[in-house]
């Protein structure tokens, strides 16, 4: 009777699939599988879990076609049988209810844990926006701003490194020079080293920043208004009133901000009138530039139809001009916020 055999030819087990160990079935479907060129992704189980069945793998040398069978086909009844799969741990479950529960609920969970139940930390380091990692930059050592850039993306490595100044972009770059002897351990122990200090971060009442809010507001406003305000806000504070400006989007950035392949969007989901309305009353130079723009990038029927609804309506007045040019302001910025279209930033203009 064949038997299930190590390499040095001790049985450790019976032939039929009856006899065997969930450990043993284990290695024999994962074997099996890894054979069919398949990818096994072993890594998510826990760490002492990956080790047995390494071990078991090095240990086990061959088993009977009929037991292969018979392994294979209970592993797949019960895979039949599975009605529902559930995580199987916190980090799973906040994955799958993120946006669903509040962030004070999700952080309590996430400290009762501990930040290790959280999932991989550099998948969370690697979803943070650029802002959050030049501020891990500014308050941990070269060093450990080396490995952690070595850890993001090539893309978002670079925008970071390009947003800092250039001796401390070098100092980074040459610090990656020397992780080499890194070791994974010390890895692992700086993500969550840094993932714990999100966590310890009290959570804020409101998720934009407070220049994304004012320039929501003002995008809103009338010219005259926000012009100022804006003047207000020089004199109080330059570098706020700066990073309002940038977080505001009027009917003079469209030409600079918007991709001219997104343009026909917008016949679709502004009305003709209101955009004949905008023809019409375009007054300034930076409109009548932005009128130009749209019209030209539109077909030319759909352009000639829109200039000839313009002449009919003949002398507009400023304020219809404006809440019309306001309408169309608030359909690119939904068309933005639903990912449907993507706004160039300032940042991206002047680079």
């Amino acid at each position: 009777m064949t038997q299930l055999t190590t390499r040095s030819g001790a049985g450790i087990g019976t032939p039929t699939a009856a006899r065997l160990s969930r450990r043993a079935k284990a290695a024999i479907v994962v074997q099996c599988i890894l054979k069919e060129g398949a990818d096994v992704p072993l890594t998510a189980l826990p760490e002492d879990l990956q080790m047995q069945l390494t071990q078991l793998l090095g240990e086990m040398r061959y088993i009977d076609r009929q037991t292969m069978n018979s392994v294979i086909t209970e592993f797949s009844e019960e895979l039949e049988s599975i009605g529902l799969s559930f995580p199987g741990d916190i980090a799973g479950a906040l994955s799958a209810l993120d946006g669903k529960i509040s962030d004070q609920t999700a952080s309590r969970l996430r400290k009762e844990a501990g930040v290790r139940q959280i999932g991989d930390p550099w998948k969370r380091i690697a979803d943070l926006p650029n802002a959050r990692l030049q501020a891990f930059v500014n308050s941990e050592s070269v060093q450990v701003t080396a490995v952690m850039v070595s850890k993001l993306e090539v893309s978002k490595a670079a925008d970071l490194l390009s947003s800092l100044p250039g001796d401390i972009a070098r100092r980074i770059t040459y610090a990656m020079s020397m992780t080499d002897a890194v070791t994974p351990d010390a890895v692992d122990r700086i993500g969550l080293s840094l993932a714990s200090q999100l966590d310890a971060e009290p959570l804020k009442a409101f998720r934009a920043q407070p220049s994304e809010r004012v320039g929501a507001i003002l995008n809103s406003s009338r010219a005259a208004t926000r012009d100022e305000l804006l003047t207000a806000l020089d004199e109080e504070d330059k570098g706020f009133a700066e990073q309002v400006r940038k977080s505001i989007f009027t009917f003079s950035h469209i030409p600079d901000r918007m991709n001219a392949i997104d343009v026909p969007k917008l016949t679709r989901d502004v009305d003709q009138d209101t955009l004949a309305l905008v023809i019409a009353g375009a007054a300034s130079e930076t409109d009548t530039q932005t009128v130009e723009f749209i019209l030209s990038n539109i077909s030319k029927r759909m352009a000639d139809s829109l200039r000839e609804a313009a002449q009919d309506l003949g002398a507009v007045k400023p304020k219809d001009a404006e809440t019309a040019m306001n309408a169309v302001v608030r359909v690119i910025r939904n068309l933005a916020d639903s990912g449907e279209i993507t706004l160039i930033t300032p940042t991206e203009e002047e680079d």
